[in-house]
């Protein structure tokens, strides 16, 4: 098996992973340098560097680089100590640098207006793919948005076409509450890494509550981003997509905090009303957690 051949495969399906190479050798060793493994993320293998103890504790290191998405170098003596009794007492050392196998986000962008083309064209730069939807044909098109892989111009078929998976970002921006209920109903019950919401505390609040009398839990909202965006004070629709790239990309590197902002935080201003546009109040970092007394 072609290992890069196999890397574009996961990289192309969604999948995760982690490459094990031998970079540096001294001495004896079961392999040679600049041998590989893949580490695939059921734990299943391809390629080799050498078998026994060795590769049995670069799996393990593979499993947890795949998870933290943050390289690792490797250190093995194998000299005549007892945990290296599996056929690897060579007298040498090596060295192996793990690195992650990730597959390139993909940002679903739910709404084609101001905010979400000033968006498309900032997070196409950061590295994210661009899906956008919306139903009307003028706003989404390839002339509004050429860095798109994909524009669909119906939710429903946006609903049967994605399968969002942990490679996967929804940003939720129609022009109208009901269809931000519409596609946050179907968002909340799939595994994108990463969920968010525009809108007011108020309009977020009647979002959760009409879901929830349609039979939804309001635990199913706890990982959501809403209202979205970090609170830099954001103002017009291209300081609101770099605030919502801001959160994109703290979420994506795993940065300290950013999963504690999912389910909102306590405002940071007055509320931003909500308008006709539905294109307010991104900015603003305020509670959107349904609690008992707003049920």
């Amino acid at each position: 098996m072609d290992l890069f051949e196999e890397i574009v495969r996961m990289r192309q399906a969604g999948l995760r992973g982690a490459l094990a190479t031998i970079v540096h050798t001294n001495g004896s060793i079961p392999s040679y340098e600049s041998s590989k493994m893949l580490v695939r993320e059921d734990g299943s293998i391809a390629g080799t560097i050498g078998g026994g103890c060795v590769e049995a504790d670069v799996w393990a290191a593979a499993k947890e680089v795949m998870e933290q998405e943050t390289p690792r170098k490797l250190t093995f003596n194998l000299n005549n100590e007892a945990s290296y009794d599996s056929g690897l007492i060579c007298g040498g050392t090596l060295e192996v640098f793990v690195e992650p196998i990730l597959p390139q986000p993909m940002l679903y962008l739910f709404g084609a207006g101001h905010i979400c083309s000033a968006l498309a064209r900032s997070a196409h730069a950061a590295g994210f793919a661009i899906t956008v939807i919306d139903d009307r044909e003028a706003f989404a098109n390839r002339e509004r948005f050429p860095m798109a892989t994909g524009v669909i111009t119906s939710f429903a078929q946006a609903f049967e076409r994605i399968a969002p998976n942990r490679a996967s970002y929804v940003v939720i921006a129609t022009r109208g509450h009901r269809d931000d209920m519409r596609v946050l109903a179907w968002a909340v019950r799939t595994k994108p890494r990463y969920i968010g919401m525009i809108g007011s505390k108020r309009k977020v609040l009647r979002t959760y509550q009409a879901l929830e009398g349609e039979g939804f839990r309001p635990e199913e909202f706890a990982d959501v981003y809403a209202p979205i965006g970090l609170n830099i004070g954001a103002l017009s629709p291209e300081e609101i997509a770099v605030s919502i790239l801001a959160e994109l990309i703290a979420v994506r590197r795993n940065a300290r905090g950013a999963n504690s902002r999912a389910g909102g935080n306590p405002a940071a201003g007055p509320d931003a009303a909500d308008n006709a546009s539905n294109e307010a109040g991104a900015h603003k970092k305020i509670d959107a957690r349904p609690t008992s007394t707003s049920r």
